[in-house]
């Protein structure tokens, strides 16, 4: 490759005659034309060749590319040749997590990734977690141009979930039903930005537990979300290796029409680091700081939970008005073919909340800390996109700790 962008900066001030595409069969030639940036009668540039292959790299339908230049008819100008090897792209998912407090939960899910041959994703999941729930979404990242497209999200979520009040802890069933709406704009191949509307409304019903006045046993609100995201996004991807840094910003802000739960402010950042060692060796980093309106109410919006941030904690254990979480972890191939690797792990979730209504002072209190160190495997398929099967057992060391298997398609994070 090295060899190949020499060539092409020597070759800078001739012209293109064609991009050609070569290598895929599902994804569609228009498409991949579409959304590279070097075009027909434009210098040789190396940078947008390089540009262009880590765009292409990225894509879901992708599992590798590769570029080639040779002379055209033409004196003076060149044939630059994008080769794609593909992904195949209808995936299955699954998440299953337990504890050692015989919790038990799953989703599951089917999604294809390259509708229309134009990295169109439509999918949709079923969820059992004590309720049953259901979900579907779509997202065109391309739909109308090669910056521009738009992502829809329904979802009709049941939980039991943990209320934490003064005198104790009471269990509510709670249901959110929404409708969300997304504009997608990049700027540049490291630059997304996403900006939208959610309509939901939230159902609480009491089911057992503490019981405390000034908490409604039943409370159906309707609540509308305005949502930013802003993605910077430098990682380099070679199969299954990483390496680079990735910021994912998430801002949003809920209006209510109830004053049980008044409009908030919430708001987090995942600080994502990956840094090959070796060969086979991956060492993967993630920090999410959230902040949200320092509310004193049972019904906090940053939750400690086995599928979200800490493996082995449990389903919901915590609710918090802030939380500082941190997940490294090491990964190495012990077996890498051409299409299948074996991929072990050791890691360390940590993190810690501040209490509803609570100060800054919190993240110290031992009762809010938790710790879970842990180990876990990878069966991982090299030409199906996100065909990662993880299995990770995580044992916590701090106050008051579980133990817990967590099962799920593609990394963790």
């Amino acid at each position: 490759m090295l060899l190949l962008l020499f060539v092409v900066h020597g070759y800078s001030q001739n012209t293109i005659a064609d991009v050609k595409i070569q290598g895929n069969k599902r994804t569609r030639t228009a498409f991949i034309k579409k959304i590279a940036r070097l075009k027909p009668g434009m210098e040789l540039d190396s940078t947008l060749i390089a540009e262009d292959i880590y765009r292409l790299k990225r894509l879901p339908s992708v599992s590798h590319a590769y570029f080639q230049v040779f002379p055209a008819n033409e004196e003076g100008s060149y044939n630059v040749f994008y080769g794609i090897e593909e992904n195949f792209t209808l995936i299955p998912f699954a998440s299953v997590y337990t504890s050692n407090n015989d919790e038990f939960a799953f989703r599951v899910g089917l999604q294809e990734f390259n509708v229309l041959g134009n990295n169109i994703t439509l999918g949709g999941f079923y969820q059992k977690d004590i309720f049953d729930s259901f979900g579907a979404h779509i997202r065109a990242p391309y739909l109308f141009s090669n910056k521009f497209g738009l992502a829809f999200n329904y979802q009709d979520l049941t939980t039991q979930e943990p209320v934490f009040l003064d005198d104790g802890t009471a269990d509510y069933r709670y249901n959110n039903e929404s409708f969300e709406i997304l504009g997608l704009y990049e700027f540049n191949f490291k630059h997304r930005v996403e900006l939208g509307l959610n309509f939901f409304t939230e159902d609480y019903t009491y089911l057992f537990g503490s019981t405390d006045p000034s908490v409604p046993q039943r409370l159906n609100v309707n609540k509308y979300l305005y949502k930013l995201i802003y993605n910077y996004d430098a990682i380099e991807y070679y199969y299954q290796y990483l390496s680079g840094f990735k910021s994912s910003l998430n801002f949003q802000y809920v209006h209510s029409a109830s004053q049980t739960l008044p409009d908030f402010i919430v708001g987090f950042n995942d600080f994502t680091y990956y840094a090959r060692v070796g060969e086979k060796g991956n060492w993967a980093n993630r920090l999410r700081l959230g902040l949200s309106s320092n509310m004193d109410t049972p019904f906090a919006p940053f939750a400690v939970d086995n599928n979200l941030n800490i493996r082995g904690v449990g389903n919901i254990i915590d609710r918090g008005t802030a939380a500082i979480i941190l997940n490294t972890e090491y990964r190495y191939s012990l077996i890498d073919k051409d299409w299948f690797v074996l991929q072990s792990n050791v890691f360390i979730d940590g993190g810690s909340w501040r209490n509803p209504g609570g100060d800054f002072g919190d993240f110290a209190e031992s009762q809010n800390i938790r710790i879970y160190p842990g180990f876990g495997i990878r069966f991982i398929h090299k030409k199906i996109f996100n065909a990662i099967f993880r299995i990770d057992y995580g044992h916590g060391i701090t106050k008051d700790a579980t133990k817990g298997i967590v099962f799920g398609i593609g990394q963790y994070f």
